[in-house]
């Protein structure tokens, strides 16, 4: 969903200092094929002593119990750090942390398509519609961390074409010099 490069997520992880878990998923991917993938991935960390997940879920409650419902009995405990936090605050509060990140992907059905490769500052938060959450929690948008506290190093990126498919606008992020 959030349409970022495989590059992008390596550099990222090795600048958080954090392993990376690729999941090859099929395009078109059938729900079915999807529990099946994805229970594969639950087993194989299962199996290598992992006890816990955090989702960076806020509200959805139908997605939070979609996740412990798919952890049930595994002996994985899914955690939910950022839950209910209010997301007026919080966007605030990730801003004046440092974090500095770019939006990867926008839903035109509840955003401005104009989002896309944006990066996520007040002025971007000042402009959101009402009906747009700061967070994107409703789906409006995706993006990607590019820098903050946690990085080791920034990740230098350039925005390159915006372009529509499936229905979403997405920003294609370059490795490269930042300049967005």
């Amino acid at each position: 969903m959030h349409g970022v490069r495989v590059e992008l997520l390596k550099a990222q992880a090795n600048s958080v200092g954090l392993p990376l878990e690729i999941i090859d998923l099929p395009n078109p991917c059938s729900h079915g094929d999807y529990a099946e993938i994805m229970g594969n991935f639950i087993q194989r960390m299962q199996n290598e002593g992992i006890n816990c997940m955090a989702f960076g879920d806020l509200y959805l409650g139908d997605i939070r119990a979609y996740r412990e419902s798919n952890l049930a009995g595994t002996g994985i405990t899914a955690l939910f750090p950022l839950w209910q936090i209010p997301t007026g605050p919080l966007s605030r509060e990730m801003l004046n942390g440092g974090l500095k990140t770019v939006i990867t992907c926008v839903d035109p059905k509840q955003a401005p398509a104009e989002l896309a490769g944006r990066e996520y500052d007040q002025t971007f938060i000042d402009g959101l519609p009402d009906s747009v959450d700061p967070c994107g929690e409703n789906r409006e948008f995706h993006s990607f961390v590019f820098d903050g506290p946690m990085f080791r190093h920034k990740i230098d990126i350039t925005v390159g074409e915006i372009l529509s498919r499936d229905n979403f606008v997405f920003a294609d992020l370059l490795p490269g010099t930042a300049g967005n």
